[in-house]
């Protein structure tokens, strides 16, 4: 059964029937249940029967037959359907799967997931394998599709060829193309990729914008071309200028930006009380965020700045549902539904006590279940990395005329480097640290300067960016290639080296880029890298994000890519790469 995506055969919908006929007993009644309605938008009582995965009833009855069945009684009980996550980056150190697992604890029992790690990481054929295998999860796993990189890669015309974007397109799991990080090359006359839009229209999906700072001329074009939802409003007046302009809006609160409380205030002074075209996003955020929640935060943090119990619940799950057309599926307590029901001790408390997910209870009065059994991740393409090439002293020669500052956790500037740089150690007054950016399989690299990091670190290897390439970056070279050799030795990660000792690493064994360690064992990781980093002199949001971003192209200004520094604004390489 878990092999299909519930499209239910005939023998099994004819014992859905013969549930509700008496002829067989339901697995689970939750008795006593004061539900919402998605639809009526209200509070109701009754019972609800389930069979295997799908609600079978949801009324005043009780089945005829009960042998073997499961009664919860529901009483002082508020139930919702399980919450959507619909714009979720899982691989942000975490992976699918225990990212996955975390979330439901915290009652989001549904991700749509993006799929760039698995075309940057691993074939086709392997990654619907790993789709397939995700399937059985007691979460539902969505996917987007991409259509570029989010950064200049070598052979891009063949990672997201015209075969790999209409395969995924097709593919039942994905409910949407985009996001659009590559929107300036739309505009700018890509015909591709406006017909790789036109076929998912043409398929009844979405597609998801990412248009941050965009002007009412620059969203009136991209509705036109094809954009369904957006979730860069970053002020209330930015979601009145989309839902003016005829978009969904998803409302984030993440990492780098934790917006809600924000715009829900700017929203109601600018009279907006409608909640119908919105949900909500953490935007694949760090692990250490979703220390506070999943969605089950955002929910809490609506209810806190005015938004009505019921449609913070609505905007967690049927809204989200509704827009992507699953709503027979997802997003409603009631007849045909999968049974994914969260519990909670009161209306205006959204963490549950208890989660069922497909039926499946994945929380029980407060007590979660062991995680399942680990996907083997290299059966799939994303086994430990395995580096055949070393860093040599030679490749540590920087003679850049200029490098990257940076202005927050993402944003990168050019600046220029008037003075000697020729060190083994970079003096304590300057504010730089060497920069290398070196493809995973050894053939080039890119050596300049980033002020504004770190200034005190001595030496970080990283696999982790957002092109699976490999990060160098510190004050001395020789804690740079003592980190570098500790990540190649763990088959990837993060590392910290200083004065010749490994001080900090973060073992990434799924791809180089995903941990295999549980949410809250990674949460512990991730927290003592951001205290290393700034006590040594790190003063922005978010470093996960300031190292993946060092690479991606839809920010500005200045980045470092596999085909050298690239001027985002210009849309041209400054410096090209050096072949090693």
């Amino acid at each position: 059964m878990l092999d299909q995506r519930y499209r239910w055969k005939n023998k099994q919908i004819r014992e859905h029937v013969a549930v509700l006929d008496g002829k067989l007993s339901p697995d689970m009644v939750l008795t006593n249940a004061r539900f919402l309605h998605s639809t009526l938008r209200k509070w109701v009582t009754g019972n609800i029967w389930i069979y295997q995965d799908r609600i079978i009833y949801t009324g005043e009855k009780l089945p005829e037959k009960t042998s073997g069945c499961e009664i919860t009684d529901c009483s002082g009980q508020w139930l919702v359907p399980g919450y959507i996550e619909p714009h979720v980056h899982p691989f942000q150190l975490y992976n699918p799967q225990t990212f996955a697992h975390y979330a439901a604890q915290k009652g989001t029992t549904t991700l749509i997931n993006d799929n760039l790690m698995l075309v940057l990481l691993t074939d086709k054929k392997k990654a619907f394998s790993l789709m397939q295998k995700l399937r059985h999860s007691p979460v539902t796993m969505y996917w987007w599709a991409r259509f570029d990189g989010q950064t200049e890669l070598v052979d891009e015309e063949m990672v997201f060829s015209h075969e790999c974007v209409k395969s995924w397109l097709e593919h039942d799991a994905v409910l949407q193309g985009g996001e659009l990080t590559g929107w300036p090359k739309l505009v700018d006359g890509d015909d591709l990729m406006l017909h790789w839009i036109q076929e998912a229209k043409r398929m009844r999906k979405k597609i998801e914008g990412h248009f941050p700072g965009a002007s009412e001329k620059t969203l009136a074009k991209m509705m036109l071309f094809g954009a369904d939802c957006d979730h860069e409003a970053m002020t209330g007046k930015e979601v009145l200028n989309r839902l003016m302009q005829g978009y969904t809006v998803s409302l984030r609160h993440s990492s780098i930006r934790p917006d809600l409380p924000v715009l829900l205030d700017e929203m109601k002074a600018l009279g907006i009380d409608q909640y119908d075209q919105m949900f909500f996003t953490t935007d694949g955020s760090s692990p250490a965020f979703y220390e506070e929640g999943v969605i089950d935060r955002m929910i809490q943090i609506a209810m806190e700045h005015g938004v009505p119990p019921v449609d913070a619940y609505l905007m967690a799950s049927y809204n989200v549902a509704r827009y992507y057309n699953i709503q027979h599926l997802h997003g409603i307590i009631a007849t045909g539904r999968v049974a994914s029901i969260n519990f909670l001790e009161s209306e205006t408390n959204p963490v549950p006590v208890s989660v069922l997910s497909k039926g499946v209870w994945l929380k029980k009065d407060g007590k979660g279940i062991e995680p399942e059994e680990p996907v083997d991740w290299a059966l799939y393409g994303q086994g430990p990395l395995e580096l055949d090439w070393d860093l040599e002293p030679d490749d540590l020669q920087f003679s850049m005329p200029f490098g990257l500052e940076m202005s927050n956790s993402v944003i990168t500037r050019p600046y220029s480097i008037s003075y000697d740089v020729s060190y083994e150690v970079l003096p304590d007054n300057y504010e730089d640290n060497f920069l290398m950016l070196m493809d995973k399989k050894g053939k080039w690299r890119i050596n300049t300067l980033v002020k504004g990091f770190a200034k005190n670190l001595m030496g970080l290897a990283s696999s982790y960016s957002s092109t699976g390439d490999i990060l160098c970056i510190g004050k001395s070279k020789s804690d740079m290639l003592l980190a570098f050799k500790r990540m190649k030795e763990m088959g990837g990660g993060i590392v910290i080296a200083e004065n010749g000792k490994i001080i900090h690493e973060i073992p990434l064994p799924v791809g180089g880029i995903m941990s295999d360690k549980s949410m809250d064992e990674l949460i512990g990781d991730m927290k003592k890298f951001s205290s290393i980093l700034r006590d040594r002199g790190y003063a922005y949001d978010d470093p996960m994000y300031s190292l993946l971003f060092l690479c991606a192209t839809h920010l500005p200004y200045i980045r470092i890519t596999s085909k050298g520094m690239y001027d985002v604004m210009k849309k041209t390489i400054l410096f090209p790469t050096i072949m090693r």
